[in-house]
């Protein structure tokens, strides 16, 4: 199991690389940090989480999130909005601008991964689509652990 986990992870974490060096130069306002990417994506994936919910779900310490939700609000592609329940607590929404950064760098993504799958044999695209399940599951667990 221990050389599954090595190369799952090297070919993960390949394709990512690779993906996100293209695609970085290629869509207008990026390069953006991974990490604020990162809290990006979880704002749109949970419109008005907190920073501590933001920081759980990215497994991160609070004060580094707070730090790029600061960074992110200065460059006008976060907002922060006080909590109607509690004025102390701060909710957070992406702004227009960022919801358009992340659709043009998705774009991008998927037509990049999209072109790269067009030289794979079908075969290995039918293994690909048919391990997706697993991977998922695999990213749940491992999603759920402290």
């Amino acid at each position: 199991m221990t050389e599954l986990a090595d190369r799952l992870l090297g070919a993960v974490q390949g394709i990512r690389r690779v993906v996100r060096r293209r695609t970085r130069a290629e869509v207008p306002g990026f390069p953006l940090p991974g990490a604020q990417v990162e809290v990006l994506r979880v704002v749109a994936d949970h419109p008005g989480i907190g920073v501590a919910a933001a920081a759980r779900e990215l497994h991160l310490a609070a004060n580094s999130v707070s730090t790029l939700v600061n960074q992110l609000v200065d460059a006008g592609l976060l907002r922060r909005e006080a909590d109607p329940a509690d004025r102390r607590a701060a909710r957070l929404e992406i702004t227009d601008a960022a919801r358009e950064r992340m659709a043009s760098l998705r774009r991008a993504r998927t037509g990049l991964v999209a072109e790269a799958l067009t030289g794979l044999s079908e075969e290995d695209t039918a293994a690909i689509e048919q391990a997706l399940p697993a991977l998922e599951k695999l990213m749940g667990i491992l999603k759920e652990q402290p």
